[in-house]
């Protein structure tokens, strides 16, 4: 009996330990994913008041000594703000960019780098790889904002926010260059 018992977890052992080693998972991503919400710690507020009023979904790739904006991101051409998916953005109340009025929900949010100015845009389509299936016709707001140019590199994407004036200020950096974009929350 004690033979069937050992030949039987013998078995058993084999089967399972196979079985884990079916499970392959991709490696971590040379640009990961990272959120930003406005405010700051709203996700992480214990206050219940402090609700988040906009969220970043984004990949961010880093420097590397490449030489970014006009070479690895070419001038005039769309970008999804990031690496991997379109940067995807969220409000969670409706914002205005500009003189357009966004309501609430989720978007894909585009950039077009120039060397002294960025067109941000807000595009309906999400959930896309790239900037490869980019439609202008699904745009709903665009606004030009000017470059500010930085001496020290900022070695990995980042977005963060910030007040200014009542407005909320999405500061989009990478590289030596700096693009501050904003929106009024309504």
């Amino acid at each position: 009996m004690k033979k069937h018992v050992l030949i039987i977890g013998a078995i058993l052992f084999l089967v399972l330990s196979a079985r884990a080693q079916d499970y392959k998972f991709a490696p971590m991503d040379k640009s990961p994913a990272d959120i930003v919400y406005y405010p700051i710690n709203a996700p992480k507020s214990k206050n219940p008041h402090i609700d988040p009023l906009i969220r970043v979904i984004y990949s961010r790739p880093q420097k590397n000594g490449r030489e970014i904006f006009g070479v690895l991101e070419q001038f005039g051409k769309v970008w999804r703000t990031g690496a991997n998916e379109s940067t995807e953005i969220k409000f969670y109340k409706p914002v205005v960019l500009g003189n357009t009025r966004i309501k609430a929900g989720t978007y894909s949010l585009f950039t077009i780098p120039e060397k002294e100015s960025w067109t941000i845009i807000i595009n309906k389509n999400t959930d896309r790889w790239g900037a490869f299936t980019y439609d202008q016709g699904q745009d709903i707001a665009r606004l030009t904002v000017p470059v500010i140019h930085i001496a020290k590199p900022i070695e990995v994407l980042s977005i963060t926010f910030r007040d200014n004036e009542g407005k909320t200020v999405m500061v989009i950096g990478w590289d030596q260059t700096v693009v501050e974009v904003p929106f009024t929350v309504k």
